[in-house]
């Protein structure tokens, strides 16, 4: 794959680099464990050798924004003939997500501290994921800020260019209106289906647990929309 192929303009990032507390076992885990459980970031642009990254070939699925890895660690170990790679900024949640990935002892779980833009654009070839899990994106809740969603038309194009035909992307949020601009933005994606058809939402996944972020919009009242679309 050419660094250009499919390439999205980014001068707007989807995140803001925050400055959270990161303990003394998260800090020790990016050290250690980051060589052992992470993306090698040295071939810069290159496009990542996913058989060569897990040591086998199997599905693959990547988790953007996994937080403090919650969803991508179950998921890792109640299957463990499917590979998953997890991509998240901020890092005391990937320092986090290492720490219980080494008391899991998982193999099938590779990890990246970068944006999931530049990986998607960059380094994962075409039609080589068989699922994408986008869960509780920041939803950018000022009208002024929603240029700074995630879920826009550019990206959703080149996340549906590296899926396989009939692949998954699954997302879910706790805020209604960016959940409807979600199922407009995928549905408008001609490589795209809505596996819900005309109900337009998925009900609530059993393999997803409630992560932080939805068991804080329940206590705040919140409903959740989960939506599922395929790979045409």
């Amino acid at each position: 794959m050419k660094s250009g192929d499919n390439a999205v303009a980014r001068p707007i990032r989807s995140f803001v680099l925050r400055m959270g507390r990161i303990t003394a076992a998260q800090e020790r885990a990016l050290v250690e464990l980051l060589p052992r459980f992470g993306v090698d970031d040295a071939a810069g642009n290159e496009a990542i050798d996913l058989d060569r990254l897990f040591g086998r070939t199997a599905e693959r699925s990547v988790e953007i924004g996994f937080g403090n890895g919650e969803n991508l660690i179950s998921l890792a170990c109640r299957h463990p003939e499917r590979d998953y790679l997890g991509l998240e900024v901020h890092r005391p949640g990937v320092g986090r997500a290492l720490i219980e990935a080494e008391r899991a002892g998982l193999t099938n779980l590779r990890v990246a501290c970068q944006d999931a833009v530049e990986i998607f654009e960059q380094r994962l070839a075409v039609a080589s994921l068989a699922e994408v899990l986008i869960l509780f994106p920041d939803p950018w809740h000022k009208a002024r800020h929603h240029k700074r969603r995630l879920i826009q038309p550019k990206f959703v194009a080149l996340l549906a260019s590296r899926l396989r035909a009939g692949g998954i992307v699954h997302l879910a949020t706790d805020w209604e209106p960016y959940a409807e601009q979600m199922r407009e933005v995928l549905s408008a994606c001609a490589d795209l289906e809505n596996v819900a058809g005309a109900a337009g939402y998925m009900p609530r996944p059993d393999w997803r647990p409630a992560t932080r972020f939805e068991r804080r919009g329940t206590r705040l009242g919140h409903g959740v929309w989960d939506l599922e679309f395929r790979r045409r």
